[in-house]
């Protein structure tokens, strides 16, 4: 009993490895193994999977090569490499030196606007040694072209760290933006820009988490699309695209160390929209403002100080701004904006920010142990 079963098993693997080594059998035997399925609307069924309607079927590797691929040429004519030279002033020579730093930008219009990040052409980086100054020159290289385009300055945004740049070019190809509220965790990504100066490269990752909350060097917090997919130095400014070619991120911070690896972070295409166009047409961002300087109390602080109760305390008032002329007073304490209750400042600029500037915020403060509503038209941030 035992003879035949090992007799028929071998014969079976002689079969099999007899028709692997034949091109064409081997071919018909993967398509049966590895399906991709035809089916039009796949796509559609698979957009909101749960547990029971997951895809557990295996996707052929060449479909995702050719979707890497497709994707890469779509995209590439639309992103540039940054160069920028910077005057570095140094207790070690008379003469100042010249510094380079590259990055990478995302060409957002024909007539060759480009958007990249505010730390790619601004710099304020200096200590007791040295000093960087403003760029002194910028250039840009686009796809496939060894020509050095100069490039101006439109606009910066610190806050949000974009920033637009010009070339004077015209027929260019302007990315597709896609829609980054629509992202989802485990989507296909490709990170696309010029790392360490390699023009044009291209990584490609899934999208570890999205509304990823996380704060540069400058103590600036960023609600960020997280992808595993490589970045490195000279990335920022490029852009992070999903399987149809749309720019779905602009590629700003990466987590680098000892035990790191693959935690890198994108700005959502949506959040960038308002403020690039914002510093096309006035070179800067204008955001609502009230004119104070908050503390975030705590609970000892309240008990300790006698303080009536928990919120924003106003420790100073700008002169002439919205808040004095809406009669806040410092020692008022907000407890309310618009209705919600806040603590924080940064509970309070997230309500701020989403008006306009002159629409009204209503505040709720309690002023010596007395609440009082006050309505602040909200200013232009100087």
């Amino acid at each position: 009993m035992v003879l035949p079963f090992f007799c028929g098993a071998l014969g079976a693997t002689i079969i099999i490895g007899t028709c692997i080594t034949v091109p064409s059998l081997k071919q018909t035997i993967i398509e049966k193994l590895v399906t991709v399925p035809s089916d039009s609307t796949f796509s559609e069924k698979n957009e909101n999977n749960t547990t029971a309607n997951l895809n557990t079927q295996l996707i052929s590797l060449q479909g995702y090569s050719d979707t890497a691929v497709g994707v890469a040429r779509k995209v590439q004519p639309s992103i540039v490499s940054i160069t920028v030279e910077y005057a570095v002033n140094s207790i070690f020579s008379r003469n100042p030196q010249t510094a380079t730093a590259k990055g990478s930008g995302i060409i957002i219009s024909e007539d060759g606007y480009i958007l990249t990040n505010n730390h790619v052409v601004t710099s304020t980086s200096s200590n007791s040694f040295y000093e960087i100054e403003e760029a002194s020159k910028m250039t840009v290289k686009l796809f496939n072209d060894d020509t050095e385009y100069e490039a101006k300055i439109i606009g910066t945004d610190s806050q949000t760290d974009l920033a637009v740049i010009k070339i004077e070019k015209d027929g260019l190809t302007a990315a597709e933006l896609g829609n980054s509220d629509s992202v989802q965790v485990g989507e296909f990504v490709m990170a696309i820009g010029s790392p360490l100066g390699l023009e044009n490269s291209v990584t490609a990752g899934i999208v570890s988490a999205v509304n990823r909350e996380v704060s540069d060097e400058d103590g600036n917090k960023y609600v960020a699309i997280q992808t595993d997919a490589a970045i490195n130095a000279g990335n920022s400014g490029g852009a992070l695209v999903n399987s149809k070619g749309q720019v779905v991120g602009v590629n700003t911070l990466k987590l680098s160390g000892t035990g790191v690896e693959g935690v890198g972070f994108s700005i959502p295409i949506n959040a960038t929209k308002d403020v690039y166009e914002q510093l096309i047409e006035y070179s800067k961002v204008k955001r609502p403002y009230i004119g104070i300087t908050g503390l975030d109390l705590t609970e000892a602080q309240v008990r300790d100080y006698n303080l009536p109760t928990l919120g924003i305390y106003i420790r100073s008032i700008d002169e002439f701004s919205a808040a004095e002329k809406a009669g806040l007073k410092v020692g008022d304490i907000i407890i309310k904006a618009d209705d919600t209750k806040v603590t924080k400042t940064e509970e309070l600029n997230e309500i701020k920010n989403k008006k306009k500037i002159g629409d009204t915020l209503k505040l709720v403060i309690n002023r010596n142990g007395t609440e009082k509503e006050i309505s602040v038209t909200l200013q232009e941030q100087p």
